[in-house]
């Protein structure tokens, strides 16, 4: 029999029908939280059911049946957009899933002809640029525009293992378009166990407490969701995914908070606030567990949180996989990342012992998902050899203990074909220039050395920051291969905030992005000093 994300709902419904499960912001006219509104696993349940019976019959009077895929074009945010995914879900359709990160409605219409979606549920702010619709497109409602109305749904156990469930789209694009992530039922059946395992709680005199991390839309927070219901946990919706420090003050005080899930880049707001406020640190290191995923922190920002006091854990996972390594249970290394239990995974060497000694005294691994896993992905995602190449660099330290080194595209290769491990770089000078840096890419794929990108945090002679740069990394520098060094400020290019390509979800900086729109002006930097 297959668990999936209903049937987990409706046995945590009875189980923990009075208990809180979301916490939901109400605002004051100055836009801060006035109260924090409790909805129990009850009236979620409740509210879901109510979805499904209106979608039923809105789309079945459109002759539209159970199993077609229906567009869900939502900021995955809300409690409504919660409900319009589980409900529709719930009446026997295949959610396809769109966040407001992808604004362009001509990517939408593409991506909905390649799925053979009949229709589409939007978010009512992107009406006007919808008039054009090739499918049926209806606007999200809010439960009180929602009409109680009298439809059979169907049942949550008559599923089949490569049934679809939901079809994502991975956060960065190819070829100016994401890639199609389907998901089935034997994949939902290994979150669910996966989940399990993540968000066990770690003690039993009180209920879990956590926020959420990203949008529904997104597999990140689907993920965790699953999680949260199997342990009858409650879980808070911010005002915004990177939410303020005050507000995470406020989400303990009032809301109870104790596990704290965020994307890095968002945590290390917090850690940055936490080194000059002694009450922000002190609650963190009282919270129960504080987990980070999306992308790797800095070494430096890794080994200070572990150092405070912190119970930080590292969650490694993709759209394409959810999670599949987590740190925080070797005593000797917290750092250290395990697969998790129920996988079936591989790490192949992807450099010889020689080669790995030379180049940075380590061998790297790359993760292989096999296709006897059960969380492994649909056929066209897995390489010829019939497994998932994740395309993630490993480096191990204990037998069965990893840390990560990036993706393969971290790792670029000058002209003589030499590697080059580019977050290196860029970890060096966000730790050596901390005020200078609000963000920085290391590339140069093919070249005789790296350039760093940089945007700037302070207003600067772009000189003077150059050579600035150059002074504190100096040491860094002195001790690496020739071909992995940056020596000149010819190497080091400014530019304005926020102006690098980055992925939609996480904000990642895309490296190979970075790569083709400057590509003009690296070989410049190359003609000069070569």
């Amino acid at each position: 029999m297959v668990s999936s994300h209903l049937t987990v709902l409706e046995s945590s419904s009875i189980k923990y029908a009075s208990a809180t499960l979301f916490r939901t912001p109400h605002l004051d006219a100055n836009g801060r939280v006035q109260q924090w509104r409790s909805v129990t696993y009850k009236q979620f349940h409740s509210d879901v059911e109510l979805y499904a019976r209106y979608w039923t019959r809105v789309l079945r009077s459109q002759g539209l049946p159970p199993r077609s895929v229906v567009g869900m074009w939502l900021s995955g945010f809300t409690y409504a957009d919660v409900l319009h995914i589980y409900g529709l879900s719930r009446a026997g359709y295949i959610p396809q899933m769109f966040s407001l990160r992808l604004p362009n409605p001509d990517v939408i219409y593409e991506l909905l002809q390649r799925t053979g979606a009949r229709a589409i549920i939007y978010e009512p702010s992107f009406e006007s640029i919808l008039a054009n619709c090739p499918v049926h497109s209806y606007r999200a409602l809010q439960p009180n525009q929602v009409e109680c109305v009298s439809a059979s749904l169907p049942n949550i156990w008559d599923i089949r293992e490569d049934d679809l469930a939901f079809i994502f789209h991975t956060s960065g694009s190819t070829s100016g378009s994401p890639k199609l992530v389907p998901l089935t039922y034997r994949w939902v059946n290994s979150m669910v166990l996966k989940s399990h395992h993540i968000s066990k709680p770690k003690r039993q005199d009180r209920q879990d407490v956590t926020v959420c991390m990203g949008s529904m839309c997104h597999i990140g927070q689907t993920f965790m969701f699953v999680g949260t219901f199997q342990h009858g946990s409650c879980v808070i919706q911010p005002t915004a995914i990177g939410f303020s420090s005050e507000e995470l003050v406020d989400m303990v005080v009032r809301c109870g908070l104790n596990r704290l899930n965020q994307f890095g880049a968002f945590l290390m707001n917090h850690f940055r606030n936490a080194r000059q406020d002694g009450r922000l640190l002190s609650l963190l290191t009282s919270l129960d567990e504080v987990l980070y995923s999306g992308m790797p922190l800095p070494i430096e920002d890794e080994q200070w949180a572990l150092k405070s006091g912190i119970k930080l854990r590292n969650l490694f996972g993709s759209t394409e996989l959810g999670a599949m390594l987590i740190s925080g249970d070797n005593e000797r290394n917290r750092a250290l990342l395990q697969a998790l239990p129920g996988t079936s995974y591989r790490f192949d060497p992807i450099t010889s012992e020689e080669e790995g000694v030379h180049q940075s005294n380590a061998i790297l691994y790359e993760l292989v998902i096999l296709s006897s896993s059960p969380d492994c992905p649909e056929s066209h995602l897995r390489q010829s050899d019939g497994h998932f190449h994740t395309g993630d660099l490993f480096q191990q330290i204990l037998p069965g203990w990893f840390v990560s080194r990036g993706r393969d595209d971290d790792w670029i290769k000058s002209e003589t074909s030499l590697r080059c491990d580019t977050k290196a770089i860029e970890d060096n000078v966000r730790a050596m220039c901390p005020g200078l840096i609000a963000e920085c890419v290391v590339v140069g794929s093919g070249r005789p050395s790296p350039v760093m990108f940089i945007e700037p945090a302070i207003d600067m002679d772009e000189s003077k920051f150059k050579k600035e740069i150059l002074r504190k990394t100096r040491h860094f520098h002195s001790r690496r291969y020739l071909h992995e060094r940056i020596t000149s400020t010819n190497m080091i290019v400014i530019v304005p905030k926020q102006s690098l390509p980055r992925t939609a979800t996480k904000g990642n900086i895309r490296r190979r992005a970075v790569e083709d729109a400057f590509k003009t002006q690296i070989d410049q930097i190359f003609g000069r000093t070569q």
